[in-house]
């Protein structure tokens, strides 16, 4: 799994909810035969791994048990990795982790970046697989409490350099870290955005970062209808894509989404076109403050004499 960590082609991960309650497609893949059904069809749309959950983390969800997390995640892995696909495992508790492992998974996917279970770190370098570390503040009951920061790139950089910092402290080689913002946790809508607009910034760690903004509300937010009735889940596809396509474009190593076909697609037609880049003014970000996505202003205008947020292709490197 060294390999899929140092992919240079994007790596696409596939969600896989086995929860009844989880924000986009709760109670869709619930039952065992649907669950894995729905994971063999994300690998053949084109998807790299299979994240599974057994666990909603929406905001405002309550926690369920580690037996219950276990019992919903366990039998789809062990069939999903019999069939030959690479699983990771969503969760933030050890045993859960620990076990899914045991039935095949390949990759542990941590929203918590090790805060909320101590012993994860034992068990991902014990294993040896790659560990997503994601930036966290709290559980889903309480997450929009925490939501508070001086400047949110900054803050979001420093604290995942403290969880990267900690791994490498209990022994998990560097070369199995992989890094992830947490679009939508402990954030408002205005703070994915400024994550979004400063992307290097959290690329300047030094490590692969995965970017998971699919269907998530603040992309409904944005697709608001007249009466400002944000857009429903299923509606949200076309942006999950362009910001996934945005976040590659800026470095990203990875998305996670719920539509692989779409971000396949697109991801297709960014390397038949040069796998162009986009170039950020760090500067010219925080004036914008966020409101401005990179690539927004003009690819001509200059600020400090670097272009503010333009594009060049892999040969103009």
């Amino acid at each position: 799994m060294t390999d899929l960590v140092r992919a240079q082609a994007p790596v696409v991960m596939g969600v896989l909810n086995v929860t009844p309650d989880s924000f986009s497609d709760g109670g869709r893949y619930a039952d065992f035969t649907a669950a894995v059904a729905h994971g063999v069809r994300l690998v053949a749309d084109g998807a790299h791994l299979v994240d599974i959950g057994g666990e909603s983390t929406r905001p405002g969800a309550d926690r369920v048990d580690a037996e219950t997390e276990a019992a919903r995640v366990l039998p789809v892995i062990r069939e999903l990795a019999a069939a030959g696909v690479v699983v990771s495992i969503d969760t933030s508790r050890a045993r859960v982790a620990e076990a899914a492992l045991a039935a095949g998974a390949a990759v542990v996917n941590d929203v918590s970046g090790g805060l909320a279970d101590p012993d994860m770190a034992r068990v991902v370098r014990d294993a040896g697989c790659p560990w997503v570390l994601m930036h966290w503040r709290g559980h889903s009951r309480g997450m929009r409490e925490l939501a508070r920061y001086t400047d949110v790139v900054t803050d979001v950089r420093a604290e995942l350099a403290q969880r990267v910092d900690a791994a490498l402290t209990a022994g998990v080689p560097a070369d199995r870290i992989v890094v992830d913002p947490g679009l939508g946790f402990a954030k408002t809508a205005e703070h994915n955005w400024q994550l979004t607009a400063r992307l290097p910034e959290l690329l300047d760690l030094g490590f692969p970062l995965l970017f998971g903004a699919s269907r998530k509300s603040y992309l409904g937010r944005l697709l608001a209808d007249a009466d400002g009735v944000p857009r429903p889940t299923a509606g949200r596809e076309a942006a999950t894509v362009a910001t996934s396509l945005l976040a590659v474009a800026a470095g990203a190593w990875g998305v996670r989404v719920h539509d692989v076909l779409g971000t396949v697609d697109a991801l297709a037609v960014w390397r038949a076109g040069g796998r162009p880049r986009l170039v950020t003014d760090r500067a010219a970000g925080q004036r914008a403050g966020g409101e401005l996505a990179a690539g927004e202003r003009a690819g001509g205008e200059r600020a400090g004499g670097k272009l503010a947020g333009g594009i060049q292709t892999e040969g103009d490197r």
